[in-house]
């Protein structure tokens, strides 16, 4: 595609030369024709072109003097190789994978907090300190369970050396020995709910040498490494287990590029394909392989996606950001083609403009692959139709300033 400055250049006289001209401007008699192919050709597009479909009633009206003046020529559609590739819309996500959506075990007052959006954490780091009575309480049942449990099992074994010098009986033993054992399960039942809530071992066995006020504090913690993008609370606020997450932390150097692929492409796209991200302006971002193809169409867009796992240690794709995917899918094969710069967008849909019997309009077309200068046409226009292979920016910008009112009427 031609450069921005190009593209200036070249359309910036041939507009002077369009708003000179008009229809009204015309010599009698002078034909309504495009400059490389005959009227016919002109006739037969524009029939063609009604069951095609066109974009819109957008209608440019030049004679074929000023077309030849303004640079614009006409040809017509022909057969030719187009490598197997295909550029195609992606847009970047995070890797769902590196994504942590932090809410507390418990319920609690935020007192402090040890990060905020935008701070890079490490895997394990403490975000926040709660005061929680919830955890009090349940770290005061573990306390009351453990002394329950040391005290059951001294009573069994005081019951067990009195039975070896046959000083008590054996149902005082073997009350002794169930008491041990419901203490026990009880001590077992407070410590699984302590783990619960993300309380290790390393804090059990400290618990009965706390500090005054220890037993309430919660400490919120990292699951991954990354950044803060979203904090969801202030000093002094409750927050619950099971709410809104506290903290969203998201790793992003790795992505997903999620392509979207037209049904007609799928036969084409497949895992281990060659995929090159790339800006409009033609920048290349990123480089991968296709690692899954969804088996799901989208009913909205009928189109599917292509998964591409991209590494991103230099942070230049951002998760939101909408790049173009071009898929390398095989060798050259011959198809419907037209120059590359021939196609063009018109209110948003890809169009080729064609000859009419007294200028020129756009009709709407799918692209497949392009290589070389070429774009395949999957649908649109047939072979042999007349289209215009120069020039085709030139009356882009026309209809854009005839839809201000400031050129001729459609």
């Amino acid at each position: 595609m031609r450069s921005t400055l190009l593209q200036a250049a070249l359309i910036s006289p041939a507009l002077l030369y369009l708003a000179a001209c008009g229809a009204n401007d015309r010599p009698p008699g002078e034909p309504h024709a495009g400059t490389e192919t005959e009227a016919g050709h002109a006739d037969h597009a524009n029939g063609e072109g009604e069951e095609s479909g066109h974009a819109g009633g957008d209608h440019v009206e030049l004679g074929a003097s000023e077309a030849e003046a303004a640079g614009i020529k006409v040809a017509e559609v022909t057969t030719g190789p187009v490598s197997g590739r295909l550029d195609l819309p992606a847009e970047i996500r995070f890797d769902a994978d590196r994504v942590a959506r932090i809410s507390p075990k418990v319920e609690g007052l935020v007192a402090q907090f040890f990060a905020g959006e935008g701070d890079a954490v490490e895997a394990g780091a403490t975000l926040a300190r709660l005061t929680s009575r919830e955890l009090a309480g349940l770290k005061a049942d573990y306390l009351n369970a453990s002394s329950a449990e040391r005290l059951a099992k001294e009573e069994l074994d005081r019951e067990e050396r009195l039975w070896e010098q046959e000083i008590t009986s054996e149902a005082d033993v073997q009350s002794a020995r169930a008491a041990y054992a419901a203490a026990h399960a009880a001590r077992e039942a407070a410590e699984n709910r302590l783990h619960a809530v993300g309380i290790g071992h390393g804090v059990l066995d400290t618990l009965e040498e706390a500090r005054d006020g220890a037993l309430a504090q919660a400490y919120v913690t990292s699951p991954i490494a990354g950044k803060v993008i979203r904090r969801h609370a202030s000093l002094g606020e409750t927050v619950s287990a099971g709410g809104d997450p506290l903290f969203v932390i998201v790793d992003d150097s790795v992505v997903w590029a999620d392509i979207a692929v037209y049904k007609e492409d799928l036969a084409e796209v497949n895992e281990g394909l060659a995929v090159t991200l790339h800006l409009d302006d033609g920048e290349t971002l990123a480089q991968g392989q296709i690692t899954t193809v969804l088996p799901v169409i989208d009913e909205t867009s009928r189109t599917a996606t292509a998964r591409v796992i991209v590494d991103n240690p230099e942070h230049r794709l951002k998760p939101g950001q909408f790049v173009t995917a071009r898929i390398e899918t095989g060798a050259a094969s011959s198809v419907l083609r037209v120059p590359s710069d021939a196609v063009v967008s018109v209110e948003d849909r890809l169009s080729v403009f064609v000859p009419t019997g007294d200028g020129f309009r756009p009709v709407e077309v799918r692209t497949g692959a392009s290589s070389d200068g070429y774009t395949q046409i999957v649908s649109g226009l047939s072979a042999g139709d007349a289209f215009v292979s120069e020039g085709a920016f030139t009356l882009k910008a026309q209809l854009e300033k005839d839809a201000f009112g400031d050129g001729h009427s459609h």
